[in-house]
């Protein structure tokens, strides 16, 4: 059965190949038909259980739009693409085929492998089973990562219903997420800040649509961070509101990894109105150019004429003469006064008042109306575009009550844990450390997304470089 769809999550296009595409067997990577001898096994992460470990691109991946060198394998079915790590490497910044508790450890057959040919890794969790379910046997499946930015989650064996693996102790999720970091400074600790995770965007995929030899395909769509000049960003319509830091030298919306230094620097200008005029100058210099040599023709032209008909000219200026006399005549008639009665000016008075007050109540209704539709329209453009400088005011300066998360650098074999309420996997904005809960729509689309709250854990910084 063909299960064919294409949907469109803003930064990537998603397309599900079932089990009768053909798509669906091009896109599985078979380790027979490939250099046996690139293939690597991950021999720390084919014998535990939530563990990760970092692994080296031979090329630059780009991930919404951001070039990654690395990343981290986990055994749990994912990828973790972040900078920093910590315990919560299920929450954001993944790329998951099939995230779930799965524990290799619980089999000698059960391996985690890669392989890297310059254009392309593939990440294959082979014959793995889920720790609090072993009855239901064992899954393959894989990862591909191309250097054009595409990413494909093929899969071997799935027995089971992926919508009905447990997610009490590990959450089960499938397909991509990505996360801004924010570091605040706390007062009364000196050299100490306190890092904050914002995701901005995920993708969901169906997990009823998973099965034996099914395919997905995810396609990365334009993003503003493609744009290298100033032009080019501010004049794009690629369906988001891209501006230019010139201070950046860099072309954004404000929602991406470097939103820090965005916010540091005052990005953008003031919608770059610089940029726009150069802009506008380079576009219409041609145009000019050509109005210019029109004009000077036409000045030409009246001059060779004036030059060689002297006659004409001294009829045309005794015609002027005459009409500026006569047009002197009539307006110092107009010009002068006229009788008026008391009754007249009284009359004039109250229906000037009167209009006066009208005009005033219409005025008064007209901008009421248009403070009010200002107010709603302002409500639906900030419910839409998360990423404006108005919703963005209102997010950041909400009151602070959330617990703070344990980072750290360095460690190429990081543990994870769960932090996600057991039993509560929600499949929406995954907010670390906020302010407070609240609401926050995915751009381009209606169904409103919650974060959760994570357990109480404190981050430590006892010097700047150790941030």
């Amino acid at each position: 059965m063909s299960l064919k769809a294409d949907v469109d999550h803003v930064y990537y296009t998603s397309k599900l190949y079932g089990p009768g595409d053909a798509p669906s067997k091009h896109l599985w990577v078979n380790i027979r038909e490939t250099e046996r001898g690139k293939w690597k096994v991950l021999h720390f992460l084919s014998s535990t259980h939530r563990q990760a470990e970092r692994v080296n691109l031979s090329f630059s991946f780009p991930f919404y739009g951001h070039l990654l060198k690395e990343i981290t394998v986990a055994t749990g079915g994912f990828i973790y693409t972040g900078d920093v790590i910590h315990q919560m490497l299920t929450a954001t910044q993944y790329i998951a085929p099939l995230m779930a508790n799965l524990d290799t450890s619980l089999s000698k057959n059960s391996t985690v492998l890669y392989y890297d040919n310059g254009t392309a890794l593939v990440v294959q969790w082979n014959r793995v089973y889920l720790q609090d379910n072993i009855r239901v046997g064992t899954f393959t499946f894989q990862t591909t990562l191309h250097s054009d930015g595409r990413i494909v989650f093929a899969y071997k064996e799935i027995p089971v219903d992926v919508s009905d693996i447990n997610s009490e102790n590990h959450p089960v999720k499938v397909g991509l997420s990505d996360a801004f970091v924010v570091l605040h400074n706390i007062e009364q600790i000196h050299n100490v800040r306190r890092r904050t995770i914002y995701e901005y965007h995920r993708v969901n995929i169906q997990k009823s649509k998973i099965s034996n030899s099914t395919a997905v395909e995810l396609l990365p769509l334009p993003t503003c961070l493609q744009f290298s000049s100033c032009g080019p960003c501010v004049t794009s319509q690629i369906g988001f509101n891209c501006s230019w830091c010139s201070r950046l030298q860099r072309c954004s919306s404000g929602f991406d990894r470097n939103r820090q230094q965005w916010v540091d620097l005052g990005c953008p200008e003031r919608r770059n109105q610089q940029c726009l005029l150069v802009t506008k100058i380079k576009n219409g210099t041609s145009h000019h150019m050509k109005h210019t040599s029109f004009t000077s023709t036409s000045k030409q032209r009246r001059i060779s004429d004036l030059t060689t008909t002297p006659s004409s000219e001294t009829s045309t200026t005794n015609k002027l003469t005459a009409r500026i006399r006569a047009a002197s005549k009539e307006k110092s008639e107009e010009l002068q006064p006229t009788n008026i009665s008391a009754d007249d000016v009284n009359t004039g008075s109250v229906e000037g008042s009167g209009k006066v007050m009208s005009g005033g109540l219409l005025a008064g209704i007209i901008i009421t109306t248009i403070v009010l539709l200002a107010a709603v329209f302002m409500s639906i453009y900030m419910y839409n575009h998360p990423t404006s400088r108005a919703s963005l005011f209102l997010l950041e300066r909400r009151p602070t009550h959330w617990p703070i998360l344990k980072f750290r650098r360095g460690s190429s074999r990081p543990s994870y844990a769960e932090v996600e309420i057991p039993g509560q996997d929600r499949e929406g904005s995954v907010i670390i450390d906020l302010k407070q809960s609240f609401v926050f729509p995915d751009r381009r689309e209606s169904e409103q997304k919650e974060g959760f709250i994570v357990t109480d854990q404190r981050v430590r910084f006892l010097s700047p470089e150790s941030s």
